[in-house]
């Protein structure tokens, strides 16, 4: 049999051409061998290129349907750590990390990152015209994903995979623009010495998620692996910050922690003697020629605010007195 001839595939990464040789395997199947699906079995935890043998080869689904949507809430909190995804990977792979005051280490506004894609430093700086500096990309690009099983998943799995860390590299900006939602058949980072891990981790998501590879895509993955055989796939990628509990919010957190406000005690009530009963007097705010009624000064009355005349004339008020009851006075 004739060898079949090499293809070349360029890639673009961040303003680098780059050019990868992929011989294509004589003989494609629709599905993987019973002895590579065995020997990826005993590798479970093992190289990136037994993993790839047990991976099912199809052709790509219609993209139809697709929507960013259809994975769920943009870098939602699933870990339920208090913190949304993309700040998550900003705090795991940058390094000199601020955050914004009051966010308990969550929401990053500044660092610097050691892309790997283009093996360049970048310094970040969160806000308008400074954030798209640093991007979060998708190993395995969702729209890519929803063509090769995603979208025979359930809404669920397609939420975890696209804020899973497994799948999530902080990277430059021009470079996850380059790349968009290409495979491995049709874009590579331009830093070679980082492809091995990056084609190894996009092993590990297609395995971790059910989806399959294009025969083009297999092949291109295969021929860079062949450079580093024993490359591992990647375990599962935790965030670094992973807080066991953590307030939604400071504003919520300030309410549950402030004491409820002690009330004031009320006045002991009490008992009136029947000596105090008898020089309690009445108000009677007019007679019956509408002048005020005559009251003892000092001597205990009940409406407070209520007016009354002492027998020199003077007016008097009903009011609280220093011991906390209501009594005649000036």
């Amino acid at each position: 049999m004739a060898a079949s001839p090499s293809v070349a595939v360029s890639t673009q990464a961040s303003r680098h051409a780059v050019t990868a040789t992929v011989t294509p395997r004589p003989t494609a199947t629709a599905t993987p061998s019973p002895s590579a699906s065995a020997s990826a079995m005993k590798h479970a935890a093992g190289t990136a290129l037994a993993v790839l043998q047990a991976l099912p080869v199809k052709g790509r689904a219609p993209k139809t349907s697709y929507s960013r949507a259809q994975f769920g809430q943009r870098w939602a909190d699933t870990d339920r750590n208090g913190c949304g995804t993309r700040d998550d990977i900003l705090n795991r792979d940058l390094a000199r990390v601020t955050h914004k005051a009051g966010t308990h280490d969550c929401v990053v506004t500044s660092g610097v990152l050691r892309d790997p894609y283009t093996a360049t430093t970048i310094s970040f700086r969160k806000g308008n015209g400074t954030s798209e500096a640093v991007q979060i990309d998708h190993v395995v690009a969702l729209s890519d994903a929803w063509q090769k099983g995603a979208q025979n998943t359930s809404a669920a799995d397609r939420l975890r995979l696209a804020n899973d860390p497994l799948n999530l590299f902080a990277v430059d900006g021009h470079a996850n623009q380059a790349k968009s939602d290409s495979d491995a058949a049709t874009w590579l980072p331009a830093n070679k010495a980082f492809r091995c891990q990056y084609v190894a981790r996009q092993v590990a998501v297609k395995r971790q998620y059910r989806l399959w590879v294009t025969q083009s895509e297999h092949d291109a993955i295969a021929s860079t692996l062949a450079g580093c055989k024993n490359q591992m796939v990647p375990a599962a990628v935790a965030p670094t910050v992973t807080w066991t509990s953590r307030p939604a919010s400071t504003t919520a957190t300030a309410k549950s922690a402030a004491k409820p406000k002690a009330r004031k005690a009320a006045p002991k009530k009490t008992a009136t003697r029947k000596s105090e009963q008898q020089h309690t007097s009445k108000v009677q705010p007019r007679n019956d020629s509408g002048d005020l009624s005559h009251v003892h000064g000092g001597s205990f009355c009940s409406d407070t605010g209520a007016q009354g005349v002492s027998s020199k004339g003077t007016v008097l008020t009903c009011k609280t007195a220093k011991d906390g009851r209501l009594r005649w006075k000036k």
